[in-house]
């Protein structure tokens, strides 16, 4: 393991300040289940490590019909799996995060974390995008809102600045039924092969977003309206406009081709059981 300070700011404008002074030197550590593994096999390298935890402006899970569900950047996924605040048509959040590796690391892993890694397959990211959702991220010089669909750019990259921090998620109150899948080669603690969440907004707006398949997480959102038409007879057409929006590779999970055809496969399973919803 490097050598790295350790330090523990017990507000957010502390923390703020010390991400400030020490920009690239310095890691964010909150759950600490990808930054721990990163920092061990020299993947990443850090002077400072800044544990954000047991800071009291980043906890919490609230909703408001007005401005929708809130989730705090050191939030672990367990919170979320147990949480009373989780509404109906956010349900597809709790499937996402039981999907995530098992419980011992769903009670350090947190929601944020998961976004701020940026991994092309991050488990909790279509989901998260299918849900409209955006991070609220300080620093020093002030706060801005980012909508998730343009966060990330690249494999374990986004826009985030080096003094900046995300402090919560916010998903608008949007009402419809979501489905997540993830497909893995094992059960338990594995990397997605792919996975594919599906939503169907109740004024009839369908989403897809898919992880593993691209650079980044992939959104689409340019169908047509399905609030007068039965989905599952329009799941193939569905299908074939998101196969002609990924471009999937092949390394040691999985072959390209299998990508391809499971994500046809999913799309379609989502998009049937999705046009079951009354």
């Amino acid at each position: 393991m490097q050598q790295f300070q350790y330090l523990k700011p017990k507000t957010l404008k502390e923390a703020l300040n010390l991400i400030d002074k020490y920009r690239k030197d310095a890691r964010i550590l909150a759950g600490g289940t990808d930054v721990i593994v990163a920092l061990k096999g020299n993947v990443i390298h850090c002077k400072y490590l800044i544990d954000v935890k047991g800071i009291k402006e980043l906890k919490g899970i609230s909703y408001s019909n007005k401005t929708g569900l809130s989730i705090g950047a050191a939030v672990i996924l367990n919170d979320i799996i147990e949480s009373d605040k989780i509404k109906p048509s956010h349900k597809i959040l709790v499937d996402a995060s039981k999907t995530l590796a098992n419980v011992l690391i769903r009670n350090k892993a947190t929601l944020v974390g998961n976004i701020c890694n940026s991994s092309p397959g991050g488990d909790m990211l279509p989901a998260s995008l299918v849900l409209e959702g955006k991070v609220c991220v300080f620093s020093i010089e002030g706060s801005r809102e980012i909508e998730l669909k343009d966060f990330f750019i690249g494999v374990k990259k986004n826009i985030l600045k080096e003094n900046e921090i995300v402090t919560k998620v916010i998903y608008p109150p949007i009402q419809g039924k979501g489905i997540f899948i993830k497909k893995s080669r094992i059960k338990g603690h594995d990397l997605s092969q792919i996975s594919v969440a599906g939503y169907l907004k109740s004024d009839g707006g369908l989403k897809f977003s898919l992880g593993a398949v691209a650079p980044t997480p992939v959104l689409i959102d340019d169908f047509e309206n399905y609030k007068n038409k039965q989905l599952a007879d329009y799941s193939e057409i569905v299908a074939d406009k998101v196969i002609s929006k990924i471009n999937p590779i092949s390394d040691v999970r999985a072959t390209r081709e299998y990508r391809l055809a499971i994500a046809r496969y999913f799309t379609c399973q989502i998009a049937k059981k999705l046009g079951e919803v009354k």
